[in-house]
């Protein structure tokens, strides 16, 4: 059975995760930029997603897709394609492929015109390495407690943190020369996501380091650091083992109104001691704001553009429109429109090299980025 994976490039780590897994069960994934062979595999966002469907529903093969899209709208993509993995890929996919060369009737997991059967698992981090012959970043962490009501992270992977023990990181992490991690809060790892244990973080660090000698990048691109976790020791142990001058925050708005009604957990004052301790512990912030939340007053946009004025003394802010993503509990909300005033404050920034990011329409990306 020959198995084609569809190149996306915003899908590219997925790609490598699934392509190891796969290969742990004998199916090795082909890339290509069109659908063929037996069977081709789909990983959807809900920003790419649409300029697709036509592809799928008309591809000359089986099709399966999977990723956050088909998560959060797997009753419609039934219509489209020939199975929908919802959630995580690297048990169902492989569990998949095997009932079709079988002949049996998909596992839990899978949706199809007939029905669905919720999964049945929960995938254990160190049961997959996040790469093999396709490299991607290391995935250190997966779900989060929080429940932003904008985000698809707890929808896939639910509430309780699952982390990657520190001995495949390490091994994982031999493959380069520069290792970045992902997770949803870097200085989450070995926690509970909600109480620190800096003395994982510590541990994780100190063997990157001291086994492989490599450079760490660790609480910035891929990842973030959400900005009550920012203390002074945090920040003391990053500069201590990492080669990051910059510290990625998530802050997203600079109201308090608006941070409760999104379920954020914070307050703008943890975002402001967060940009202290940034700049005592001599790192540089890169904060990230969202605006056009539904039902965003005026005022609440001006608190916004107020922190990011303030955040752009002396670090970057990556400022994103609202999208309102299926799955999420604000899906199918309006955005509000971007004030006159945040346009010509976020424009005038982004001149100056202080902000990138897209607040006009969510299909648009600013090109000009301030390196992470």
């Amino acid at each position: 059975m020959k198995i084609v994976w569809r190149e996306i490039t915003s899908q590219r780590n997925s790609f490598a995760a699934l392509y190891a897994a796969c290969e742990q069960h004998g199916y090795q994934l082909v890339p290509s930029d069109l659908p063929g062979g037996d069977v081709t595999l789909y990983s959807l966002n809900s920003i790419q997603a649409p300029g697709l469907l036509d592809e799928i529903a008309g591809a000359p093969c089986t099709t399966i897709v999977g990723g956050p899209h088909a998560t959060a709208c797997y009753d419609d993509l039934v219509n489209i394609a020939d199975y929908v993995v919802v959630g995580e890929g690297e048990f169902t996919v492989p569990r998949l492929l095997d009932c079709l060369e079988l002949g049996l009737l998909p596992p839990p997991g899978v949706a199809t015109k007939n029905g669905y059967v919720p999964v049945d698992h929960a995938v254990i981090p160190d049961a997959y390495p996040s790469f093999s012959e396709y490299r991607g970043y290391i995935e250190i962490s997966r779900g989060c407690p929080h429940s932003c009501q904008y985000c698809q992270t707890p929808c896939i992977f639910g509430h309780r943190m699952r982390h990657r023990g520190i001995d495949a990181i390490r091994d994982l992490a031999r493959h380069f020369n520069q290792i970045r991690m992902v997770t949803p809060n870097a200085l989450a790892y070995g926690s509970d996501g909600r109480h620190p244990r800096l003395d994982k973080v510590e541990h994780l660090l100190k063997v990157l380091k001291r086994d492989l000698g490599r450079e760490v990048y660790f609480g910035t691109f891929p990842s973030e650091i959400r900005p009550e976790w920012v203390t002074p020791e945090a920040v003391d142990l990053i500069r201590s083992y990492c080669d990051n001058t910059k510290l990625h925050i998530g802050v997203q708005s600079g109201s308090d109104e608006v941070l409760t009604r999104l379920h954020r957990g914070h307050s703008c004052a943890d975002a402001l001691s967060a940009l202290d301790h940034t700049r005592d512990g001599g790192m540089v912030p890169i904060v990230d704001v969202i605006l056009g939340f539904p039902n965003e007053t005026e005022e609440e946009q001006e608190e916004t553009i107020r922190l990011v004025q303030e955040v752009c003394k002396f670090g970057f802010v990556h400022a994103h429109r609202f999208i309102p993503l299926p799955g999420t509990p604000l899906q199918g909300t309006i955005a509000t429109p971007v004030i006159p005033e945040a346009q010509r404050v976020l424009g005038s920034l982004a001149l100056s090299g202080r902000v990138t990011g897209s607040w006009n329409e969510p299909e648009l990306r600013f090109f000009r980025r301030v390196p992470y």
